[in-house]
């Protein structure tokens, strides 16, 4: 075997080292992917009309869920990553892990973005992005001990535990205000 039959065979060697290295990084991270996004973070708590959620990010994850929008129910779970959509006649209410609670209203769409909670836990965060319709809810534990984001068309909110009603109109002007408890 000569010099450049040697070279060309350390090199597809390497070439064969580095793909493989390659696709045991790809494996690790769906692994890591697939712990995460297995688990519910919220459940539907009651729904009215036409309302979907679409599981894109789970999808990969679990075969059960189906991209294929189907009438959402009452017990259905909810997805870091999900997105949520309500149809004129739709509504629906949604518990998070934390206790946070969002009332989602007609023709509204919804994306949960993150959601990271251990009740013991110092490092939990979530992050919803509401894109249209009228939002209300009640923030959780992660608005106390975390970092609980709401984003809008026109800005990102910090919620630190609150009551927000949250309306985006169909020209992606929103209107934000807090809801006052009644005694």
């Amino acid at each position: 075997m000569g010099p450049r039959c040697i070279g060309v065979t350390a090199g597809l060697y390497l070439a064969a080292c580095a793909l493989l290295s390659n696709v045991a990084c790809a494996q690790s991270g769906a692994a890591v992917a697939t712990q995460i996004d297995v688990k519910p973070i919220g459940k539907v708590m009651s729904v009215a009309g036409v309302a979907h959620i679409a599981h894109p990010a789970a999808v990969v994850v679990q075969a059960n869920l189906s991209t294929v929008e189907t009438p959402t129910k009452i017990g259905d779970l909810v997805y870091r990553g999900d997105i949520i959509q309500t149809a004129a006649d739709g509504s629906l209410s949604i518990t998070f892990a934390d206790g946070t609670s969002f009332n989602v209203s007609s023709n509204a769409k919804m994306e949960v973005n993150d959601f990271i909670y251990d009740p013991n836990g110092h490092s939990n965060s979530s992050l919803m992005s509401l894109t249209k319709g009228t939002f209300t809810f009640i923030a959780g534990n992660v608005a106390h001990t975390g970092n609980m984001k709401v984003n809008t068309p026109v800005g990102t909110m910090g919620i630190r535990g609150t009551a927000p009603r949250v309306e985006i109109d169909d020209d992606g002007s929103v209107k934000f205000s807090t809801l006052v408890e009644q005694k």
